[in-house]
């Protein structure tokens, strides 16, 4: 019944920017914690961001970091990766979950929802 899309995923240039759009039905999603995770060819899917219901705090995994932003807008029932200086190492499959839960957890296994992924390829 709860359904996530991505979309914006793409090919672009070391360097440049792309934005993710995670577009949520069947719920509003100020009842959800959101988040983005990446699975990289031949590895485990990985953490990226997440935000809170209210959009306070986020937090981000370490490669990340100062290059990537996590929004949301409850209204809109969106949230949004903006992801600025891509790396080559940023390729990957970007899924975006949610969670009923209380906090922005880290591991997957505490999303119960998931979007079918975009893929965003960066090229050297």
């Amino acid at each position: 019944q709860v359904q996530l899309v991505e979309s914006g995923g793409g090919l672009v240039q070391a360097g440049g920017s792309l934005r993710l759009s995670c577009i949520v039905s069947g719920r509003t999603i100020s009842g959800y914690a959101m988040a983005w995770f990446r699975q990289a060819p031949g590895k485990e899917r990985v953490f990226v961001a997440t935000i809170r219901r209210n959009g306070i705090p986020t937090n981000y995994a370490d490669s990340v970091k100062g290059r990537f932003t996590i929004s949301r807008d409850n209204e809109k029932n969106t949230v949004w990766l903006q992801m600025n200086s891509l790396k080559p190492e940023d390729t990957a499959v970007y899924y975006c979950a949610a969670s009923a839960g209380s906090a922005t957890y880290t591991t997957d296994v505490m999303y119960n929802y998931w979007g079918q992924g975009t893929q965003v390829t960066v090229s050297s």
